[in-house]
C-alpha cells in the first residue's frame, strides 16, 4: 500500500496539532505547517516520530503565496501528497463590525479564504486523476461561526468560514469524479488557545452555557472527526461539513 501522506496547514497548536498527532499514531506522514513557533512545531514532529512514522516542520504563512508555493516544494520532496487537512485559520481581534480594522480584516480573509484557496489548488492538482495524479482527501476547517454569525464578537471570521463551507461543496462536486473526496468539519465552542490570541481569554468559559451539551469541545474531539473523513471509513462521504459543536 502506498504511503499517506497527510499536510496539515497551521499544524503547530490547537486543533492542527491534534491533528497531527493522531495521523501519526494512525500510519500517516506529517507535514507540519507552522507559521511562527518553530518550537511547537518540533514537538509536533518529535510526537509524530515517536509513532514511528515519519513527520517534518515547515514554515510558512499560509496568507502568502510565496510561502505556500514553498512549502509544497518542501512536501513534494517529502513525498508523494494524499491527505491534506486544511486547517490554517485566525479570528483577528474581538470587536462589533463597524469597530474592525480594515487591515485586519483584510489579513483574515488572506489567510481563511485566499490561502486555503491556494492550498486546495495546488493539493488538487497533486491528488486529481485528471492530471496524472492518484486521488486524494482534504478535509477543510470550517466553523459553527457561519452558521451563527458570531455577532459582536466576529462577524468578519464567520463570513471567511462561510466561504469555506461554499469552497467545501463546490470543490468537492467539482473533483468527485477525479478521485479526490473534499469535505469540511464546523467546530463549535473548543477549548484551544485561539481564543486568547482574540483577546478573550476566557470565552469559552463565559459561553459554555450557550452550548446544549453544557461543556467546551477539545482539540482532540474535532481530530477523530478530521481522521474519519481522511479514513476510508468515509470512503462515500463528499461536500459534507460535520458539526462538531456539543449540540449548537
Amino acid at each position: 500500500m502506498e504511503k499517506k501522506i497527510l499536510l496539515v496547514t497551521g499544524g503547530s497548536r490547537g486543533i492542527g496539532a491534534a491533528t497531527a498527532r493522531l495521523a501519526g499514531r494512525q500510519g500517516y506522514d506529517v507535514v507540519v505547517n507552522y507559521v511562527g513557533n518553530e518550537k511547537a512545531a518540533n514537538e509536533v514532529v518529535a510526537d509524530i516520530e515517536q509513532s514511528n512514522a515519519r513527520a517534518i516542520a515547515v514554515q510558512g504563512d499560509m496568507g502568502k503565496d510565496a510561502d505556500i508555493q514553498r512549502m509544497f516544494e518542501a512536501v513534494d520532496k517529502f513525498g508523494k501528497l494524499t491527505h491534506l487537512v486544511n486547517n490554517a485559520g485566525i479570528i483577528g481581534t474581538a470587536s462589533k463590525f463597524a469597530d474592525a480594522p480594515t487591515e485586519m480584516m483584510r489579513r483574515v480573509i488572506d489567510v481563511n479564504v485566499t490561502g486555503a484557496m491556494i492550498v486546495a489548488r495546488e493539493a488538487v492538482r497533486r491528488m486529481s486523476t485528471a492530471r496524472g495524479g492518484e486521488g486524494g482527501v482534504i478535509v477543510n476547517l470550517g466553523s459553527m461561526a457561519s452558521f451563527l454569525g458570531a455577532p459582536g464578537e466576529y462577524v468578519w471570521y464567520a463570513a471567511s468560514k462561510a466561504a469555506i463551507d461554499t469552497l467545501t461543496v463546490g470543490l468537492s462536486k467539482e473533483v468527485a469524479g477525479e478521485g479526490i473526496r473534499v469535505n469540511a468539519v464546523a467546530p463549535g465552542m473548543i477549548d484551544t488557545e485561539i481564543h486568547a490570541s482574540g483577546g478573550q481569554p476566557d470565552r469559552v468559559q463565559r459561553l459554555r452555557s450557550m452550548i446544549p451539551m453544557g461543556r467546551p469541545g477539545s482539540a482532540e474531539e474535532v481530530a477523530d472527526a478530521i481522521l474519519y473523513l481522511l479514513s476510508e471509513q468515509a470512503s462515500y462521504v463528499a461536500g459534507t461539513i460535520m458539526r462538531v459543536s456539543g449540540g449548537r
